[in-house]
């Protein structure tokens, strides 16, 4: 395999280990021996292939992972803001929730409080008008009882023959003359 030191892709790798190890499973078995014979040159070849494209996938490979957890970090921190931020939006409207209840219940009470006191200022009102109209009765009584004093003793001197004068038969009184 022919690539250029330095840029072997992970495929191209996996490559060269496959053809080292065909390299070695059809090597020449020495005589009596466990041992192989290997191409000294083919080894050393696919050696360096793997000593120079292995870092750079390597670094490669860990430049991939260090984006996926930066990514996976920012998703990460995405989403806890976003948590945040619907947890805080949750309790405003708990709290605005809470505000308009709170609001509505001393609405109430103010309503129910100035109903009582519309009522106190009815009875009150109807006492004091009651009072006065009461007074007003005894004032009535106490003048019907002074006009009637009054024209008893006005029959008392006209008597009982008198009659009431009629106001035709009135002659109009002499007025001295003018000087």
């Amino acid at each position: 395999m022919t690539q250029e030191i330095g840029t072997l892709s992970p495929s191209a790798l996996l490559e060269v280990l496959d053809e080292l190890a065909s390299l070695v499973d059809n090597a020449k078995p020495v005589f009596m021996s466990q041992d192989v014979r290997v191409d000294r040159q083919a080894l050393v070849g696919l050696v360096d292939e793997l000593r120079h494209g292995l870092p750079s996938a390597v670094e490669r490979s860990d430049e991939l992972l260090r984006q996926a957890q930066d990514e996976l970090d920012d998703a990460r921190r995405s989403g806890e803001e976003t948590l945040a931020v619907a947890r805080q939006r949750a309790l405003e409207l708990v709290e605005q929730e809470q505000v308009v209840a709170q609001a509505n219940a001393r609405a109430a009470d103010i309503v129910a409080e100035a109903e009582q006191q519309a009522t106190k200022l009815r009875a009150d009102a109807d006492s004091y008008c009651d009072a006065r109209l009461e007074s007003f009765a005894d004032d009535l009584a106490t003048l019907t009882a002074q006009v009637q004093a009054g024209r008893a003793k006005l029959a008392e001197r006209l008597g009982p023959d008198a009659g009431r004068p009629r106001w035709d038969h009135v002659r109009d009184p002499e007025w001295p003359e003018e000087s």
